[in-house]
This record gives C-alpha cells, sequence and structure tokens, in this order.
C-alpha cells in the first residue's frame, strides 16, 4: 500500500513538473517573441519610415511617425508579456488586475500619444493650412479648439478605462457632464455667442484686415483685426471701435474693397438758373478728367438730374481705385470746380425765397 502511494506521488510530481516546465517554456518564447516584434517594428519606424519622411518637405509626418514609434513597441511588448503570464499560476488568481493594470497602461499610452499627435496637428498642420488667411481668428481659435481636443481625448479615454476594462457605469458621468455643461452654456451664453460669431465670420469671411467696410450702423472705417470674440475696425478719425462678433455676425456689413476695391464716389453741383447746361457739363468733364485720381474705365459721367427750388442740380459719378481716397477726391473736385466756374462765369447760386405778402385794406 505505501509502495503504491508513494509511486503515485512521484508520478504526480514528475508529471507537475514537466508540465510547468512546458509552460515556462512557452511563456518564455512568447516574451521572447515579442520582443523581437518589438524590435523589428521600431526598427521599420526608426529606419525606413523616419528616413522616407525625412524627404518630404512636411515636418508634421516624422513627427507623428515618431510619436507613433514607442507605443507600438510597447503595446506589442507588454501584450506579450501579458499572454505569457496565462502559462504561469500566478495569473490564475490575479487574472482581473493584472490584465486590468496591463490594458489601463496600454490606455494611457495611446492617450498621451493621441495627445500629442493632436498637439503636432494644431500647431504644424492646420496653421499650415491656413496661413494664406488674412484673418488673426485661427491664431486665437487653434489654441482654443486644440485645448477642447485635447480635453475630450482625456475624458473619453478616463471612461474608457473605466467601462471597458474595469466595467464601472459611466452613465452617471455622462449626466453629470451634460448638467454641468447646460450650466456653463446659461453662465457663458454671451460668450458662446461672440465665439461662433468669431468662427462664422472666420468661414464666412465677408471682410478681412485691410478692407473698408461699413456698419449697419453707418460708421465706416478699415478693419484692424478680426478676433474670436470681437472685430477691431479703425474709423476715419483714427479711433478704434471694438464691436462683438456676435453684432457683427447679425447685422448687414457693406464691404467697399471687396471683391473688388475700386468705388464709385457721387457728389452734387448747383448752378444758377439760365446757365447753358452744355457748357455746365463741359466744364465739369473737363475738371473730372484733370483728377489724376479718378479712373479712366470706368468712365466718369455728369447727369443733369433735376430742377431744384434756385438751382439747376448736376450729379458727378467717379470711380476711383482706393476707397481711402474718397474724401481727398470730393475736396479737390469742389476745389478745381470752384476755379472753373469762376473761369466760365458759370454762376454757382445762392439759397433765394421769394415772399409774397398779401395786402389788406383796413376800413375804420
Amino acid at each position: 500500500m505505501n509502495d503504491t502511494v508513494s509511486l503515485y506521488l512521484n508520478d504526480v510530481l514528475s508529471t507537475q513538473a514537466g508540465s510547468f516546465e512546458s509552460r515556462a517554456a512557452i511563456a518564455l518564447f512568447i516574451i521572447l517573441s515579442s520582443i523581437v516584434i518589438a524590435t523589428i517594428i521600431d526598427f521599420f519606424f526608426k529606419r525606413v519610415l523616419l528616413y522616407y519622411t525625412s524627404k518630404t518637405r512636411l515636418e508634421f509626418d516624422g513627427l507623428i511617425v515618431g510619436i507613433l514609434r514607442k507605443p507600438l513597441y510597447l503595446t506589442v511588448l507588454i501584450s506579450g508579456i501579458f499572454f505569457s503570464l496565462h502559462y504561469t499560476d500566478f495569473i490564475n488568481n490575479y487574472e482581473f488586475i493584472i490584465g486590468g493594470i496591463g490594458l489601463t497602461l496600454l490606455f494611457i499610452i495611446w492617450i498621451i500619444a493621441l495627445i500629442r499627435i493632436n498637439i503636432i496637428i494644431f500647431d504644424k498642420v492646420l496653421p499650415h493650412l491656413t496661413r494664406k488667411t488674412e484673418t488673426q481668428i485661427y491664431d486665437e481659435l487653434l489654441p482654443l479648439l486644440k485645448g477642447i481636443a485635447n480635453i475630450a481625448i482625456v475624458f473619453l479615454g478616463f471612461l474608457a478605462i473605466l467601462n471597458v476594462i474595469w466595467g464601472i457605469n459611466v452613465t452617471p458621468l455622462f449626466a453629470s457632464a451634460g448638467i454641468a455643461g447646460i450650466a456653463v452654456a446659461f453662465a457663458a451664453q454671451e460668450s458662446i455667442a461672440q465665439l461662433f460669431g468669431g468662427i462664422s465670420i472666420y468661414f464666412d469671411q465677408p471682410f478681412k484686415k485691410g478692407d473698408r467696410i461699413e456698419l449697419e450702423s453707418g460708421e465706416i472705417g478699415i478693419v484692424h483685426e478680426v478676433g474670436i470674440r470681437s472685430t477691431r475696425i479703425m474709423n476715419l478719425y483714427n479711433n478704434m471701435i471694438i464691436i462683438p462678433n456676435s453684432i457683427i455676425a447679425n447685422s448687414k456689413i457693406i464691404n467697399y474693397t471687396s471683391p473688388e476695391s475700386s468705388m464709385l464716389v457721387k457728389t452734387n453741383i448747383s448752378v444758377a438758373y439760365g446757365s447753358d447746361v452744355e457748357k455746365v457739363k463741359s466744364a465739369l468733364y473737363k475738371t473730372i478728367y484733370s483728377i489724376d485720381l479718378v479712373l479712366k474705365e470706368p468712365a466718369p459721367a455728369v447727369r443733369f438730374n433735376e430742377y431744384g427750388d434756385s438751382s439747376l442740380d448736376f450729379g458727378l459719378y467717379m470711380w476711383i481705385k482706393d476707397p481711402s481716397d474718397k474724401i481727398k477726391l470730393i475736396d479737390l473736385v469742389n476745389s478745381r470746380i470752384a476755379e472753373e466756374f469762376k473761369k466760365e462765369g458759370i454762376e454757382i447760386p445762392f439759397p433765394t425765397r421769394t415772399l409774397y405778402i398779401k395786402k389788406e385794406n383796413i376800413s375804420n
């Protein structure tokens, strides 16, 4: 009996030892294989992809490849170590904890990688694509969007770790985030309106820096800067007007610069009754064509508009290349018309009024 038990125990122990040795060999093989595969991937990224990206004109493609290199290397390595533990007795009691820690570590590695890629996109790629724009909005908008994107990556990654890996219900977190978002939106609705107004101006581009515009309120000026919250306009008196983008986005705006910078200038001139109309027109045309600011194409025009209360009223229509020359042009036109009319003997009338007084006989 004792011999039988002794033989049985020896047989079991030898079987267990052989089983342990074979499982340890498999685990070691998996670890070594993962190291080899990870090394090959690292070599491919380092020697092949980085070499070819260094030959391109773009800077950010090499940066992105460099960022992906280590996460892929660590993913293969950690995965190999985790799978090798399945062939040991150690993981049987701690499989959930060890697996959760391993996957959590991988998620964190990739969250960091995505944040770094996001930073490259907003710092390198998008500025490269928008460098031809003449507004300053993207200088303020891109950092804001970059921060929002980074927060979203961290938040969604954190929820994925809790829900996918550890099995924690994240619905209450979503509900809390929604309530917090509504509260923030109500508290900052004016700022949000200005933000979306700035985004609307950026994509619609009704004007750009340097354009001469007229606001719905009648203010005229040069666009000095288009920001994410407000637009700055330098008016004709060299004063800075700061207008919230939410107002501009919902206002009617006249752009004197786009799509063409040339501008039609109209001014009126009156002469006395009895003046020779053709002589007046000839004098006005002569004056207009003597001014260099007036474009020859489209051709200027003089029109006899109406009979005024005490004058014959003419309209002068002239095109100029730069809208900022409007005031200067009107000054030149009026000054030279006065000289030309004086030479030609054309009278500029004074306003006159004729009074009729009715006489009444008063009898005693």
